[in-house]
C-alpha cells in the first residue's frame, strides 16, 4: 500500500496527539529579527538626536549669557541696554517727552 502525502497532515496529527511546534516558521523569524532591529536601530536614533538638542540647548543657554553680558555692559556705558541690532542705534529712554542725547 502505497503512502501519499497531504500537505498540512503532519502538522494535523501532531496538533490531534497535542504536541506543540517548537519554533516559529523561518519565515516569522525573519519579520522578527527585522523588526526587533529595526527598533533598536530607530533607538539609538533617537538617543543622537537627544544628544544634538543637549548640545543645541546647552550652545543657546550660552548665547544667552553673552547676550545678558552685553546687555550690562550697555547699561554700564550708556544707561540703557535698549540698542537697535539692524544699525546699532542705541534707543535713550525718553525723559520729560525727549530723548537724552550725549554729545
Amino acid at each position: 500500500m502505497a503512502k501519499t502525502k497531504t500537505k498540512g497532515t503532519n502538522a494535523k496529527i501532531k496538533e490531534l496527539k497535542g504536541i506543540k511546534p517548537e519554533k516559529v516558521t523561518d519565515d516569522q523569524l525573519e519579520k522578527l529579527q527585522t523588526t526587533v532591529n529595526n527598533i533598536n536601530r530607530l533607538k539609538l536614533d533617537i538617543g543622537s538626536v537627544e544628544i544634538q538638542k543637549y548640545e543645541i540647548m546647552t550652545n543657546l543657554s550660552s548665547l544667552r549669557d553673552t547676550i545678558s553680558s552685553l546687555q550690562a555692559e550697555f547699561q554700564k556705558d550708556y544707561d540703557t541696554y535698549d540698542v537697535n541690532i539692524q544699525d546699532g542705534t542705541i534707543n535713550y529712554p525718553k525723559e520729560n517727552g525727549e530723548v537724552n542725547k550725549e554729545d
